[in-house]
């Protein structure tokens, strides 16, 4: 993509602002307006997933996903095998499949080929559940460590319910119920709900820590001190087990994804619109900072979780994605150049770290329209937001040499780092993931405005 594409883009999205970027009230976009919109959209998905990610990912030697691509996509060698990007490059695979009619085939074989993985390799065939992490040759590697995390484990239960949902193999169901019965039998919080963070090999949460060992021997594979819950996990247990409802209906399941939905909507979640980040066994809240990325992401995911549950209009759920949506805008967001940054307080003074990272741009994006479709008649604030959000990724997120997106760039839009376009945490979820949303919504939105 050169640069030189990016301006005509950049024009577009003034004329869809109405009088411009900066604060005048946008008129309602056009059809065709919106249909532009959603074609340039469209292509950035479809050519990066097509001619960037998918095949040149595959190990046709080890089998599994390549985890380490360098900015001009060329192959590093891979440092580990992560159980978070196996999973999430599967999903990826499946849920384009199921976005696009005419790579529907090819890339049903794509997820079929992570959920192999995910069950012949990072299975834990000794001890039950899923490897965090292996040696790069997909070996137990004791420099490693061998705890298991509820955070990984809830991506493989979501990609490989996913995978199910678009190839109905029962080898992705088979996947999909183990991960939901480990989280169910070694890391369920029977006394006060939601799920422990960190267990042994073997299965058992680790609830209690040496306090007069090294801080490395005090917290789990997230960072968090052991026995202590997360925002983090549990808003992705909560993404996983809305997906797993989706294919498995049962009783339980049904409950676990109630509880969680409670959890981080009425636990997690607070005034005026922000996210306790770390919390005791019982729910009481750490003090942290304010995650502005999480915060716009589980709008999103609450939203999705209340509809798999019937209850698309759900006024609590709403009312509080509706809030964190806000609260980012008030005080995450960057009005002059556009993009979230990446924290700071809950209302105490200006964002303090305002780097922008790519999946916190790219979740804004698919929680800005979101926010739109439901309140775009009450306000343009959203839609406006949103216009502004793309024209920054498309200046300085994406990169116009080599396709795909930088990981980080500064508050003005200059890349931080090597460009590296994959890492053991840079895999491509959540861009692909907001795209497809997004393009999906703008074209409800089209067929409504015609």
């Amino acid at each position: 993509m050169a640069r030189s594409s990016i301006r005509p883009a950049l024009i577009l999205f003034v004329a869809l602002c109405g009088l411009g970027l900066h604060g005048v009230a946008a008129q309602s976009p056009k059809a065709e307006e919106i249909e532009a919109l959603r074609g340039r959209i469209d292509g950035i998905l479809r050519d990066e997933l097509t001619k960037k990610w998918y095949p040149r990912a595959l190990d046709d030697n080890l089998g599994g996903f390549h985890q380490n691509f360098a900015r001009d996509w060329s192959a590093r060698p891979d440092d580990n095998r992560f159980l978070v990007y196996q999973a999430r490059m599967t999903w990826t695979a499946a849920a384009f499949a199921r976005y696009s009619k005419p790579h529907r085939a090819e890339y049903e074989g794509y997820a079929r080929r992570g959920v192999a993985y995910l069950d012949s390799v990072m299975r834990d065939k000794e001890a039950g559940g899923f490897h965090w992490i292996l040696g790069p040759k997909g070996q137990v590697d004791p420099g490693l460590g061998d705890e298991k995390h509820v955070y990984a484990t809830a991506f493989a239960l979501y990609a490989a319910s996913v995978a199910y949902d678009v190839t109905r193999d029962d080898r992705a169901l088979k996947v999909a119920r183990d991960a939901f019965d480990w989280l169910e039998t070694c890391a369920h919080d029977g006394e006060h709900g939601g799920y422990f963070e960190a267990t042994t090999r073997a299965g058992k949460p680790i609830i209690v820590r040496d306090d007069a060992a090294p801080l490395a021997r005090r917290t789990d594979r997230l960072g968090v001190y052991y026995g202590f819950k997360s925002m983090n996990s549990h808003i992705h247990l909560l993404e996983a087990l809305a997906e797993f409802y989706r294919v498995e209906k049962t009783p339980l399941v049904k409950s676990r994804l109630e509880e969680v939905h409670a959890i981080v909507r009425d636990r997690i979640a607070v005034d005026p619109g922000a996210l306790n980040l770390y919390l005791t066994r019982d729910w009481r809240a750490i003090p942290a900072h304010d995650s502005f990325g999480h915060d716009i992401e589980t709008a999103y995911l609450l939203v999705e979780s209340a509809e798999v549950q019937g209850l698309h209009d759900d006024k609590a759920t709403w009312r509080v994605a509706r809030q964190l949506v806000d609260h980012a805008l008030d005080w995450g967001w960057d009005d002059e150049h556009g993009g979230f940054y990446d924290k700071g307080d809950a209302f105490a003074g200006k964002a303090y770290d305002t780097t922008k990272v790519w999946w916190t741009q790219a979740e804004g994006l698919n929680a800005l329209l979101l926010m739109h479709r439901k309140y775009g008649t009450e306000t343009d604030r959203f839609w406006k937001a949103f216009l502004k959000q793309w024209a920054f990724i498309e200046a300085h997120q994406l990169d116009p040499e080599h396709g795909g997106w930088f990981g980080e760039t500064t508050r003005e839009g200059k890349r931080l780092g090597d460009g590296a376009k994959a890492t053991q945490w840079k895999a491509n979820y959540h861009t692909s993931r907001a795209l497809m949303n997004v393009a999906t919504t703008l074209d409800a939105m089209r067929h409504a405005a015609k």
